[in-house]
């Protein structure tokens, strides 16, 4: 197995680009690819997935252990050729301008993998052999296997590009990949555009693995890769509960609702618990003889007057709610269980499922955003008093009216160890947080889950049989 990263300068280097055209190449040629994106990022590794036909997994290091990441690594590529992985920001840029903590060249390091650097050519010619140089000399430790520039010219700016690199620098020019507006991928107000509402056409997709063919010396690449020797198998300790005990747990799944890390779901299936996926978009009842339901984040307030037509939906939520059914949801789950949300334009409050009292309201501006660590208060349905889970916090909406009657379960601090205002709601089994967490940070936290749901599952089976 041979594996790389592909680093950049910069952002906006065009990386994600290349990571799907390189992603829609190797596919072609015929190799088993296994993708990951470096950092907390949802929306990358949803076009990862439809391109190389590969679940990708996120990989960080402050979310995760050393030992997390590399196991993950290793147990998802046991059955891959190449691996490719996706840096994040640029190169060397981390949680600050001191160490390399957070940054995509610790990523490599910690996986002992080479790195392929990304370079924005546009309207530079000579000046782009100073950019490689720093690079390839800025951290003796990290191996640079080549150079890709992006958005170039003619081959004629290329040949400047390479011949500069070639006099002053020892990293190898692997090609490039000219500007095109036909790969432009459109944004809105929380970045790119999920993979669960833009498939990336075959057109577009034959166009970038045709660039890659005629610009990139995809040969010369995986030739310079040093082998990986994969490891031995190791399959993942499952919980083995009979079928009647183990508990089902129903994910929301669909345009509205798409923010998840895939190791979040498989560690509840590993903890014993039945995944059935659902679209609050689609389905006007939820699936039947579930115990425990996980919404996961996403653009709910795109489709807000579509999701509130759903009443029988929402009501059934609801009264599974005060039941004392586990419910969890985080960012978009979280306001799809407020009372109220406000779609974007903000005129119009549109009725959700009401576990909790709370409006939520969008807005233009950015409302927080940044890596978390919570201690819990007290026993939730995730994991127990004094337990520390790490997540990701990234939401444009806001709560009108916060204080409330719910029981705030959560004492959160930024990366830095600051105090943050975010808040979890409890309330009977149902938790509700802006905030993305990562079981991996925390694997006691998917049991909990699991063994909640299997708690509520013991109830609901002595209630009385409906005639």
């Amino acid at each position: 197995m041979k594996a790389f990263v592909i680093g950049a300068a910069g952002s906006s280097s065009g990386k994600t680009t290349t990571t799907i055209a390189l992603l829609s190449w190797l596919k072609e040629k015929g190799y088993s690819v296994a993708p990951f994106k470096v950092g907390p990022d949802f929306i990358d590794p949803g076009h990862h997935t439809k391109v190389s036909g590969q679940t990708c997994y996120n990989l960080d290091s402050w979310m995760l252990s050393k030992a997390y990441n590399r196991q993950l690594f290793a147990a998802q590529t046991s059955d891959a050729d190449i691996a490719v992985v996706e840096g994040v920001m640029g190169l060397f840029d981390g949680y600050d301008g001191l160490s390399e903590a957070g940054s995509t060249a610790q990523m490599a390091k910690w996986l002992n993998l080479p790195v392929v650097l990304i370079v924005n050519a546009k309207g530079m010619a000579r000046s782009a052999a100073a950019i490689v140089k720093g690079f390839e000399e800025f951290d003796p430790d990290l191996n640079i296997a080549g150079v890709i520039f992006t958005k170039t010219g003619t081959p004629r700016h290329y040949n400047y590009l390479k011949a500069a690199v070639e006099q002053s620098c020892n990293v190898r020019c692997l090609g490039f990949l000219p500007k095109n507006e036909k790969i432009v991928m459109p944004e809105r107000h929380l970045g790119l555009v999920t993979a669960d509402e833009l498939t990336i056409g075959s057109d577009v997709l034959d166009l970038l693995t045709s660039m890659v063919d005629d610009h990139v010396d995809m040969k010369g690449l995986l030739e310079c890769l040093p082998e990986i020797e994969k490891p031995l198998d190791n399959p993942e300790t499952k919980t083995a509960l009979s079928s009647q005990s183990s508990p089902t747990i129903a994910v929301a799944r669909d345009r509205a609702f798409c923010f998840y890390y895939p190791d979040n779901l498989e560690m509840l299936e590993n903890s014993g618990a039945k995944i059935v996926e659902f679209s609050p978009l689609e389905c006007e009842d939820l699936p039947p003889d579930i115990d425990g339901i996980y919404f996961g984040g996403g653009y709910p307030e795109l489709h807000a007057k579509e999701l509130s037509g759903k009443t029988r939906l929402l009501n059934q939520i609801r009264e599974f709610s005060e039941k004392g059914m586990p419910i969890y949801g985080e960012c978009g789950g979280f306001m799809f269980l407020c009372g109220q949300l406000s779609g974007m334009d903000e005129s119009i409050k549109y009725p959700m499922s009401g576990c909790f009292n709370f409006d939520v309201t969008m807005s233009k501006r950015l409302r927080s955003l940044g890596y978390r660590q919570i201690t819990l208060k007290k026993d939730t349905i995730i994991g127990n008093k004094g337990d520390l889970l790490r997540g990701h916090e990234f939401h444009y909406s806001s709560i009108d009216n916060p204080a409330s009657q719910y029981e705030d379960v959560y004492q959160v601090a930024s990366r830095a160890g600051q105090d943050i205002s975010l808040k979890g709601y409890g309330h009977n089994n149902t938790l509700g947080s802006y905030l993305h967490i990562h079981f991996g940070s925390n694997e006691k936290s998917a049991r909990c889950f699991v063994s909640a749901c299997q708690k509520f599952k013991k109830e609901r089976q002595s209630w009385p049989k409906k005639s």
